[in-house]
């Protein structure tokens, strides 16, 4: 595997990991902020995570399994891997506390938070577990990103802006409760931006330790539990910050319009 091929992908989990600095900005200028325009982008991310995983990424698995395994054997093995990848997210996910995950929306998004919260002391707390529980979810995301990118640069692109968008939200959760906390903006963005720090590193731990097992069956097992990573993620997480943030509509518009220029890119660039 060429070197370069390997920074580049290394270069789009960097570049997703620190999309959750611009959603501590963002939260430091909320008066300019429009929801419904998130709301869309998410299920934008959504949409275009959702087709990747079911329609590309699958399917190249499964043909790398089935060519190593045999048809059946294979499929078997590639299912079972796409179901192993939303256990594993799955568990991250039961493991945190509810109310210490960020994926679990407990106020109004956008940074509006009340002065009867702002002196709470326990914001601190809430945003340092916010950012250790983001940097724990953003392991796998990173893998997802670096496996797709090595696999095929056009899915590795995708892959990092669906993920850098949904990334946004996450940098509001760690960056609020910081900011009101310690009133230092700062602090906030700096410990926002720390927390997507784990994608490269989840990226560069997943390649090292697989590297010398690196063959069509481990390819094709990696890539089919990163395509049911990828779903959970817009199931669970995209897809109820979305309804969060705007209107219902809005958000399925995102989805919609996510799957057809995904489907467009597919297809043009075949």
């Amino acid at each position: 595997m060429e070197t370069s091929t390997i920074l580049f992908a290394f270069g789009l989990t960097i570049f997703a990991g620190m999309a959750t600095g611009v959603g501590s900005l963002m939260s430091f200028f909320s008066k300019k902020f429009n929801p419904k325009f998130l709301a869309g982008a998410l299920g934008f991310s959504a949409g275009v995570m959702i087709y990747v995983a079911l329609i590309e990424i699958f399917f190249k698995a499964k043909v790398a399994l089935e060519g190593a395994l045999g048809a059946k054997p294979g499929y078997w093995a590639t299912t079972g891997a796409f179901f192993g990848g939303i256990a594993i997210i799955a568990l991250i996910d039961k493991l945190i506390p509810s109310y210490e995950n960020p994926h679990e929306i407990h106020k109004q998004p956008g940074g509006k938070v009340s002065a009867k919260d702002a002196e709470d002391p326990r914001l601190l707390r809430m945003g340092f577990f916010s950012a250790l529980a983001i940097a724990i979810h953003n392991f796998p995301e990173g893998l997802a990103t670096f496996m797709g990118a090595l696999a095929d640069p056009r899915l590795g692109i995708s892959i990092a802006v669906a993920i850098a968008i949904h990334n946004i939200p996450e940098g509001v959760a760690v960056s609020v409760p910081i900011y009101y906390a310690t009133k230092s903006r700062k602090k906030a963005f700096w410990f926002s931006l720390l927390s997507g720090v784990s994608e490269p590193i989840g990226a560069l731990l997943g390649f090292f330790l697989l590297r010398q097992w690196f063959n069509d069956v481990t390819f094709g097992v990696v890539f089919a539990a990163v395509a049911g990573i990828m779903v959970y993620i817009s199931l669970d997480e995209l897809l109820p910050t979305a309804e969060e943030y705007g209107e219902h509509h809005v958000a399925i518009g995102g989805v919609i319009a996510g799957m057809v220029v995904m489907a467009l890119s597919l297809v043009l660039l075949a």
